[in-house]
């Protein structure tokens, strides 16, 4: 084979299709020659050699065939078949006790958490102990959460857990090895190694669409491999065990002909129009391709279904648009019923032939139809970007991986069993506190993420690595306890503003910890006991403001014989805005209170309240001027003792009180309350009663004129 020449194999379920290209200078290709063989036994099952020798034979068949006009062939562009991929869905959690991740890290970390348990989940499917035996070829987010609830995403979102859902995909290393023993019996050596779907996006979506969010599906005979590009890249891959084999085996049921039979009248009358067959009875008919698509309807329709399905599955939503390359393209009616299981416009799926691929030179010797597209994408893809292994240290271990794509950091870590989430530090101790009588939980600081180096410069789970690299990953720090201040955690509490007794004041929070007055910047503790004391009623501003003006609770009560009296009169008076007020009256910005002095209860305090006088008094003249007269109109006693208006009473008194008989004055009862000038006397008098001689018995009445005339 010439140096410019290319030999590609693409070894399906039902054939295997050799093609040579030739490069030319301007790097378009110009096929060569070509050559189909279809397999003589089953030794192929979903993409899978089962059976090396008679795939080996058929591989050998080809490659002579070729070497006819082409000379000896050594080397052959090969690929791993798309439906040999294997694709799960997982997920992962972590923890985040109310505190938002604010780091695209953080996320990345647990997106390769839940790769990780993909590989570990698709190992156990398979009844693989070594999850390193599969090689994850690139994976999806299906959706994050918080706290169980769908979310865009994560950053700077609040709850108890974060957790994402993912679709990864894995490629068997046992599929290669397998392809390399078959090529081995064939006396080939592998030049080169690609991903069926990869080799037909590589011909048919150039990079400059990767950007777009396009399916490509090959329907072969077999199965239906699918490949999702978005964001410059191939995103998802996939497959479903249904393809053109489906069709085949709808048409030999239904016009009872045997598959080899089905499958060529299958052909001729998506080519044709229309075919005449004889069924396994001999009886002859004539089947038009709307008779067709009317009779097999339903297995048409299982195909675009399933199809659909694994699409919006990949993806999660529907594509921009869709490719279909394969044999099995050609279903009639397909492209329509799969644009609208997709809800696309029949003009957005459409199948793609050879004469797509802008890089072939369109020669006389070109097969038609989509059945060429992807022994073309291998050779072409193979070369241009083939698969290498490359040899990567992580923490001293080496370990091998497909470079199938830009391989990063955090494939390496996935392919070492390292589960990131692991390696962060703990997270700090929680402080439980009690805050006015209620247990609270303050979770610690969250742990340090893993410290990353690649050849010995810190770096990230993105970062490229190459065949050589190191990567030293080790366990971040713990957390450490919440350190938090008072009003951290209780935010500002404003003052109210009043005036007492015509002075301002503020109504202050007062913090306790521990029974002890600290400030708002003190740092929580564990265990602390938190209570928080506001004064709102004008009880608790006097007690906080006026220790000495504290009112009691209790009313000041004694007994009048043996009757309870509340003396009113003896209580301090609290006054809001002119108005009385209770001591649980709740003070409002800008009330005015003022604190009426509480009386000291006496005998006329109390004889007030029951509204009774202690003294009988009159009104006279004595020498011209004015005299109250009085005698005392009850007896009142505390016990043995008697008591006078000015006595003063204790809490609980028990008091008597009688009414005493009221006696006349009589002219005598004066001198307790005059004073009499004796200089001038000379031992004579005359006393007079309203300019009238009396006598010291005589009868006074209110507003008498009493006098005494002294003689010389």
């Amino acid at each position: 084979m010439k140096n410019d020449h290319i030999f590609a194999l693409d070894i399906g379920t039902r054939s295997v299709t050799g093609v040579i290209l030739e490069k030319s200078e301007s790097s378009s290709y110009t096929l060569i020659d070509h050559c189909v063989k279809e397999h003589q036994v089953r030794s192929m099952l979903d993409g899978q050699i089962h059976n090396v020798v008679e795939v080996a034979e058929v591989i050998k068949y080809v490659k002579e065939q070729l070497e006819k006009s082409n000379g000896p062939l050594h080397k052959v562009c090969v690929a791993a078949a798309g439906r040999s991929l294997k694709t799960i869905t997982s997920s992962a959690t972590l923890e985040l006790d109310q505190k938002p991740i604010t780091e695209l890290e953080t996320i990345k970390h647990l997106e390769l958490s839940a790769v990780h348990a993909a590989q570990v989940k698709i190992a156990s499917i398979e009844s693989d102990r070594d999850y390193s035996n599969y090689y994850c070829v690139g994976y999806s987010v299906l959706e994050y959460k918080i706290d169980q609830e769908r979310i865009g995403s994560l950053i700077d979102q609040s709850g108890q857990s974060a957790s994402v859902e993912i679709i990864a995909t894995f490629l068997p290393k046992v599929v290669v090895e397998s392809l390399l023993s078959a090529l081995n019996r064939a006396d080939l050596e592998m030049e080169a190694l690609t991903l069926e779907p990869i080799a037909a996006i590589q011909v048919l979506i150039p990079e400059s669409m990767r950007r777009l969010n396009v399916a490509l599906v090959d329907i072969g005979a077999g199965t239906s491999d699918i490949a999702i590009t978005d964001n410059g890249t191939v995103a998802a891959y996939g497959m479903v065990p249904i393809a053109g084999d489906e069709i085949t085996e709808a048409v030999s049921d239904k016009y009872l002909l045997d598959f080899p039979m089905a499958e060529e009248t299958k052909r001729l009358i998506v080519n044709e129009g229309e075919a005449t067959v004889s069924d396994i009875l001999g009886f002859e008919s004539t089947i038009t391709y709307g008779n067709l698509v009317l009779e097999i309807e339903d297995s048409i329709d299982k195909l675009a279904s399933s199809i659909a399905e694994e699409i919006l599955q990949l993806n999660g939503a529907s594509p921009k648009a869709v490719m279909l390359v394969g044999g099995g393209s050609q279903t009639p009616e397909f492209t329509t019923k799969l644009a609208n299981k997709l809800q696309l416009p029949a003009n957005r799926v459409a199948i793609r032939g050879i004469d797509a691929i802008q890089s072939l030179e369109k020669t006389d010797n070109l097969p038609t139809g989509p059945d060429f597209v992807t022994p073309i994408g291998i050779a072409i893809a193979a070369k241009q970007n083939p698969i290498h292994y490359i040899s990567i240290t992580v923490n001293e271990n080496v370990i091998r991986m497909f470079e199938m794509k830009e391989l990063t950091i955090g494939d390496s870590l996935v392919q070492a069993g390292i589960e990131v989430n692991k390696l962060y530090g703990k997270p700090g101790m929680a402080s439980i506190i009690t805050f006015n009588g209620k247990q609270i939980t303050m979770p610690g600081e969250f742990g340090n993420p893993p410290s990353i180096l690649l050849n010995e410069q810190p770096a990230t789970v993105d970062n490229i690595v190459h065949n050589g690299d190191k990567i030293v990953i080790q366990k971040g720090e713990d957390g450490h306890q919440p350190k938090i201040k008072l009003h951290e955690i209780l935010g500002d509490i404003p003052a109210t503003k009043i005036r007492f007794n015509d002075q301002p004041y503020e109504l202050k929070t007062t913090y306790y910890v521990n029974n002890k007055v600290k400030s708002v910047d003190y740092i929580i503790q564990d265990r602390d006991n938190i209570v928080l004391e506001t004064p709102k009623t004008v009880r608790d501003f006097l007690a906080a403001v006026s220790p000495e003006q504290a009112p009691s609770d209790k009313a000041f009560v004694v007994y009048v014989n043996n009757r309870k009296v509340t003396l009113d009169l003896a209580e301090t008076q609290y006054v809001v805005n002119g108005k009385n007020a209770s001591l649980d009256y709740k003070l409002r910005e800008n009330d005015n209170l003022k604190i009426v002095p509480k009386q000291v209860p006496t005998v006329s305090i109390l004889l007030a309240q029951l509204q009774k006088e202690f003294y009988h008094q009159i009104k006279v003249s004595f020498n011209g001027k004015a005299v109250t007269m009085k005698q005392p109109k009850v007896m009142i006693r505390k016990g043995d003792i008697e008591l006078d208006e000015d006595s003063v009473l204790a809490l609980n008194d028990h008091i008597s009180i009688q009414d005493k008989a009221i006696e006349d004055f009589i002219f005598q009862d004066v001198f307790r309350y005059v004073d009499i000038d004796l200089k001038n006397a000379n031992g004579k008098f005359t006393m007079m009663k309203n300019d009238q001689p009396t006598t010291f018995f005589e009868t006074v009445q209110a507003g008498d004129n009493l006098s005494i005339v002294w003689h010389e």
